[in-house]
């Protein structure tokens, strides 16, 4: 059976570069296929008629807001794959509003679906017509800030995690509510109500990479309370999510500007987490200059 990725997502926020990164990894790439086509093509890919070079064990499928009929059944059609005993990831690509049009403001290209010239309607009208396939993806990659040359590296050590029974990873990212939510997030939590370092003018230039900063964090009861509790949540709830097969859990840890109280304790689950699970961590927002 094959192995068959799914890349779908809005418009400018990366398809055509992971459809190429799929290709360089040795996939079979096809944009745009409609959904009937989907299993004929896999058929004729696996064909006992066909000599062992010609079989495609790797296949790609772009999918965009153009591909009407294969959003109308995109359920039924990924379930049918899977039915089938093919290995399936769906990969959604997605990115803030405002980059998108800047994207689009830069390259100068229309959007599928700005047939007026109005780029903004056309992103929200699009958002709700992939909203179907959002929903059942498997991984979800935030490329706001991501250069062409990020996405390839983030693509390429994703991608390359095939083979049955592979682990989740459980990806913290640290952010600042003041620069709004991380959108590639499955669960996100919220630590305002911890005492804010920023208001101590000795821990305000630092981050909560530092120690004196994680010291002021992490020692407090109520962050030792909040710790005992996240950890219960995950001993609970990790494994079942994996079972679901999710290959990537994105938690969201926020503060109000994603520069101490975040950074701190993101740091402290990654600690906690590693050893039973493969983790990852990024600070969204640490480096920004006027964070509170």
């Amino acid at each position: 059976m094959s192995h068959v990725v799914v890349v779908t997502g809005m418009s400018g926020a990366g398809r055509s570069t992971a459809l190429h990164v799929l290709e360089d990894l040795g996939f079979y790439c096809v944009d745009n296929i409609p959904p009937a086509l989907a299993s004929s093509l896999l058929e004729l890919a696996e064909s006992s008629d066909r000599s062992e070079k010609e079989r495609v064990e790797r296949l790609g499928l772009g999918v965009d807001v153009r591909t009407v009929a294969f959003l109308e059944g995109a359920g039924s059609t990924i379930e049918g794959l899977r039915e089938a005993g093919h290995e399936l990831d769906v990969l959604f690509l997605d990115a803030t509003d405002e980059v998108l049009i800047r994207r689009y403001s830069e390259t100068r290209r229309p959007h599928p679906l700005a047939l007026g010239g109005d780029v903004q309607a056309a992103i929200a009208l699009e958002r709700e017509r992939l909203a179907g396939l959002r929903a059942i993806a498997n991984r979800t990659i935030d490329t706001s800030e991501l250069t062409v040359h990020d996405l390839k590296r983030v693509l390429v050590d994703e991608l390359a995690r095939g083979g049955d029974g592979r682990q989740m990873v459980v990806r913290f990212v640290s952010f600042g509510f003041k620069y709004g939510l991380p959108i590639d997030a499955d669960l996100v939590f919220d630590l305002r109500f911890l005492p804010n370092p920023h208001f101590v003018p000795e821990l305000r230039p630092k981050t909560g990479r530092e120690k004196d900063v994680s010291d002021y964090v992490l020692q407090r009861p109520e962050t030792e309370e909040l710790l005992a509790d996240l950890g219960q949540f995950f001993e609970h709830t990790l494994p079942r999510y994996q079972q679901e097969g999710k290959a990537y859990l994105t938690v969201a840890i926020g503060c109000t500007g994603g520069r101490h109280r975040s950074v701190a304790v993101s740091e402290e689950l990654v600690k906690r987490l590693r050893g039973d699970w493969e983790v990852a961590l990024h600070h969204r927002d640490a480096d920004r200059k006027k964070s509170r």
